[in-house]
């Protein structure tokens, strides 16, 4: 197996960890937002919404449970295969990370979540490029 191989296979295996671990956490935080858009479960106070578009959080719990959640499962499962089009999914996937946590941060302040997941979101935009890069070279 070529170096190419072994690179690629452990940015696949990397990057689908790092989706899988997002995914986890946005699936139980989405529903718990739809099931209870006024957030006392999370407790979240709606007020925290004054300066966003939204009035609740049902339309966010929407989002957080669609993309960053079954998406990034979704992504983590095509990453591990290192599906043709794994590197192209991290990318979007990354960028709605970085644009969600930005859009949580000028609408509601700062939380020191909003680092990591920025953080997150960088990797995996990323790798996300690496492994297409790479994926077009081993195929």
């Amino acid at each position: 197996m070529s170096s190419s191989k072994n690179k690629g296979k452990g940015l696949a295996i990397g990057l689908g960890i790092l989706q899988i671990f997002i995914g986890i956490g946005a699936v139980p935080a989405g529903i718990a937002m739809i099931t209870d858009p006024g957030g006392s479960s999370l407790e979240m106070p709606v007020e925290i919404l004054i300066n966003s578009p939204f009035s609740d959080f049902f339309i966010p719990g929407i989002f957080l449970l669609v993309v960053n959640g079954i998406g990034s499962l979704l992504g983590g499962v095509a990453s591990f295969l290192r599906y043709r089009f794994a590197g192209e999914i991290a990318v979007g996937l990354g960028a709605f990370l970085i644009i969600w946590i930005i859009a949580q941060v000028w609408w509601m302040g700062i939380h020191w979540l909003h680092f990591l997941y920025i953080i997150f979101g960088i990797v995996e935009l990323g790798l996300g490029l690496m492994l297409r890069k790479n994926l077009r070279i081993t195929n």
